[in-house]
């Protein structure tokens, strides 16, 4: 099953989406279920998916989509999680993760425009999975943490470098507005049959930068969830951005940053094609 949030006619609403279609399920459960979000928290999916086609459609073509999650209250985010992301920044191996956080008001949704700040020119692409949490919990076990997860999607934790290499921490650079692409929907863990030999690539303006295959992560999900479960609690809707593999723009010989008209998709097997153009700060 994929479902996505978007705006039709000025409302926010979500449902779901075929091959060409959404079927706008929020404007049947708006009082239970007013976003993904709350029937994720309500394990409502399956039953929404049933009645789902008794609900008005859209073809694709005519809706804005929003982050399919549209206010996560965590996005965890894990820096060099692909060997060879790791060996182009010269960072050394390390026994646990690297994990910093990005604000849900720096995300955009699939079609929308990624934003170079005025105060930089050097905004880079990062194509990853990020995984939503269903169920939440504490301490999670790694043999049990797949049983958490609610589907996945496409991210592009698109990255304003000068300002992430300002001191030794990430943050002001992974959260400027307009910044952190999620979609275009939330895809299932039953429709991936084999979750390591997913690919994931990136494009900018056609041409691929980044390629690898979701069983290259240093750190597995299970590892992941088992990790970030043992310091925070993680809720439904959560989301994990699982780290981008090697190819970035800052460490290219030029560096390759992004521009105002260029085009950049993150394309996941199985998982769907997250698409943004870059704009300029207005």
């Amino acid at each position: 099953m994929k479902f996505g949030s978007f705006i039709q006619d000025g409302v926010a609403t979500w449902g779901l989406v075929d091959e060409s279609r959404v079927f706008d399920v929020g404007s049947l459960c708006r009082d239970d279920y007013p976003t993904l979000q709350t029937a994720i928290a309500a394990d409502a999916l399956s039953e929404m998916a049933a009645v789902a086609r008794t609900a008005r459609s859209f073809n694709l073509d005519s809706i804005v989509w929003l982050p399919v999650i549209t206010d996560p209250a965590k996005i965890l985010c894990v820096g060099l999680n692909y060997d060879t992301h790791r060996r182009e920044t010269g960072r050394p191996e390390s026994a646990y993760p690297t994990i910093f956080t990005r604000y849900a008001d720096s995300l955009i949704g699939h079609g929308a425009a990624i934003i170079r700040p005025t105060s930089s020119t050097a905004l880079d692409y990062e194509g990853e999975l990020a995984v939503v949490i269903g169920r939440g919990g504490r301490y999670i076990r790694g043999e049990d943490a797949m049983r958490h997860v609610a589907g996945y999607a496409c991210h592009n934790d698109a990255t304003v470098r000068d300002w992430q290499r300002h001191t030794s921490q990430f943050t002001p650079g992974k959260n400027f507005p307009g910044t952190g692409a999620l979609g275009p929907y939330l895809v299932t863990p039953d429709e991936i049959t084999d979750l390591a030999s997913v690919t994931l690539e990136t494009r900018l303006n056609g041409t691929v930068v980044q390629a690898a295959t979701i069983g290259d992560m240093i750190f597995t999900i299970p590892r992941l969830i088992e990790y970030l479960s043992a310091f925070t609690p993680l809720s439904p809707g959560d989301v994990i951005a699982t780290g981008t593999p090697g190819g970035v723009g800052f460490k290219r010989e030029p560096p390759l940053f992004m521009r105002a008209g260029d085009c950049v998709e993150v394309e996941i097997s199985g998982v769907g094609v997250l698409r943004n153009v870059v704009a300029e700060e207005t």
